[in-house]
């Protein structure tokens, strides 16, 4: 188990839609190798819904009780996160990134999304085409084990938030933390938190973290008690929802 279990709150949001993730799928289910994404990965930008996204992510903060709104923030060192926080802490009366008052935002590396090594920029066709030995090696050893030449497996990124939320306990206890991050994370923190299996975590990584979604742990006395995941309910109600 993960060690946040002094947290009063623990809230993750996927970062808005990224250009990136627009060029991923106007090539899925083509047969194209690339994704068309030009950019490093640390570098790929929101998209106009995206930011639209982080503005609708900024008004639910915003109108958080105050006893359930944020007492930090950490934030992955990816363009995408880093905007995805400041428009969204820009909505709120009591987060503004540029209030000397407000909300320290801490950049971490650790809440990088998971690195592709040899991969990267490669659709699934692509690595079938061109990696056939990795699309083989991926299917002897399962998603979770397997490393990509140059990249990390799902449980590499465990290791690193293991790390990560031992710091965030000792810097903050009983604090209200919101961590600002991509996909696998946001699922691999559910891994760590309440204790899943490979198989079971796996069984939640085929439902995909939709942008800016919200997944929060609060705690209940004995530890952290699962809130809510990928509650896009805030997205759909300012017209921000993934088209």
């Amino acid at each position: 188990m993960a060690s946040v279990n002094s947290l009063q709150w623990l809230n993750l949001t996927r970062h808005g839609e990224s250009t990136g993730n627009l060029a991923y799928r106007a090539v899925e289910g083509t047969d194209a190798e690339e994704t068309g994404i030009l950019e490093r990965d640390a570098d790929t930008p929101l998209s106009e819904l995206g930011r639209a996204q982080a503005a609708a992510l900024g008004r639910w903060l915003a109108a958080l009780p105050e006893e359930e709104r944020p007492t930090l923030v950490a934030v992955s060192p990816y363009l995408r996160t880093l905007d995805t926080a400041r428009i969204a802490l820009a909505e709120t009366s009591y987060a503004h990134p540029q209030d000397p008052g407000g909300l320290r935002m801490t950049v971490d590396e650790r809440l990088r999304d998971r690195e592709q090594g040899i991969l990267q920029g490669l659709t699934w066709v692509g690595v079938q085409r061109r990696h056939p030995e990795e699309a083989d090696r991926l299917k002897r050893l399962g998603k979770f084990y397997y490393r990509p030449p140059g990249g990390e497996s799902w449980a590499d990124l465990a290791l690193r938030l293991r790390s990560f939320y031992r710091d965030l306990e000792a810097a903050a206890p009983g604090g209200r933390a919101l961590v600002v991050t991509h996909d696998a994370i946001v699922v691999m923190t559910r891994y760590l938190v309440e204790a899943l299996t490979e198989r079971e975590v796996l069984e939640v990584e085929r439902e995909p973290v939709a942008n800016a979604s919200v997944t929060r742990w609060r705690h209940d006395g004995d530890g952290l008690s699962a809130v809510c995941y990928n509650e896009c309910a805030h997205l759909v109600d300012a017209g921000a929802g993934s088209s």
